[in-house]
């Protein structure tokens, strides 16, 4: 039986490095595309066995490169996203929308079995966000040139990789007051990294195709609740001040203003909005594939990193 062979933009990430674990130990080949081999190339070549995992540098706007790639591929997978706008060509719109859109005409036109494009949860609702409205568009776009494709939209994805609970927790560590924004009740359904491969891995090995599915944990979490969660696993007291909208804006407008912001004013307007399923699509439950990990439990294997004493530290966590 001829093995699978996957294209994936994306690869070096979290949920990259993650899925070409998966994919390959399931005996399929991939293909990762990334701008910078020197960088990226010790970080994708160590997630699998050697003649599993081949690696192409270039551009995600270089078509007439990339578009060789679509040769031998059964399958492709779009991880490329941003939460922040860097200039230079990383706008929302040039990642979230016409890229996206490039690779769902190539799809097409090389008579792939699938697209599967990683967007977001929570996109309907919050108009006043460009990058919503640059995620909803690229979908647009994707299911018009290439209907068959399967649109996942996942809740926060979490993992000792990711760059949410190890930067809260970084932050928890380091300041005595932390702020929080609209009281701390926007809803998540944080999903672990390894759950949401499981769904992807599902996707391809059961050809699901032509739909959008919503990908969430097995629990709701309020913004307020997550901090103090990972307060508790890193033995530590903060006071979470809630932030008056004027002055939450106020501070976006000058954090943003950093390489690396913490906070800008798109992501101040979406955490308006909850992160939960809307019942309007189907979910990875729906589908067969809940998920398993809960987020207490899985940040306790990586929490030590932030406690006094790091591994060695004499506080256990307790649920």
């Amino acid at each position: 039986m001829k093995a699978k062979n996957c294209l994936i933009f994306g690869g070096s990430g979290q949920i990259g490095r993650h899925l070409i674990r998966k994919l390959t130990r399931k005996n399929i080949k991939v293909t990762v595309v990334t701008r910078n081999i020197h960088q990226k190339s010790y970080i994708i070549k160590t997630q699998a066995n050697a003649g599993y995992v081949d690696i192409v540098e270039a551009s995600i706007f270089d078509e007439k490169k990339i578009r060789k790639c679509f040769e031998n591929a059964d399958f492709c997978i779009n991880l490329v996203g941003i939460l922040f706008e860097k200039g230079k060509g990383n706008t929302f719109k040039n990642i979230h929308t016409i890229f996206p859109s490039i690779l769902a005409k190539l799809c097409a036109e090389y008579k792939l079995k699938n697209f599967i494009h990683l967007s977001a949860l929570g996109i309907n609702e919050p108009k006043d966000s460009v990058y919503a409205m640059s995620k909803l568009e690229g979908e647009k776009n994707i299911l018009t040139y290439f209907p068959l494709a399967t649109i996942l939209r996942p809740s926060i994805v979490y993992s000792v990789d990711d760059n949410f609970t190890t930067n809260f927790m970084t932050l928890l560590n380091r300041l005595p007051i932390f702020p929080i924004y609209y009281k701390g009740k926007t809803k998540f359904m944080p999903i672990h990294c390894s759950d949401l491969t499981d769904i992807i891995y599902h996707v391809i090995e059961n050809n699901v195709g032509s739909q959008i599915i919503e990908c969430v944990g097995p629990e709701t979490i309020s913004f307020k609740e997550i901090l103090e969660k990972l307060l508790i696993h890193i033995d530590k007291k903060r006071i979470l001040m809630p932030f008056p909208l004027q002055l939450a804006r106020l501070t976006a407008k000058l954090l943003q203003l950093l390489p690396k912001p913490l906070l800008t004013e798109d992501q101040l307007n979406l955490l308006r909005y909850d992160n939960v399923l809307s019942g309007k699509y189907k979910s990875n439950i729906d589908i067969g594939v809940p998920a398993k990990l809960y987020f207490d439990q899985e940040v306790n294997k990586y929490c030590y990193m932030w406690k006094d004493g790091g591994q060695f530290s004499t506080k256990k966590y307790e649920k």
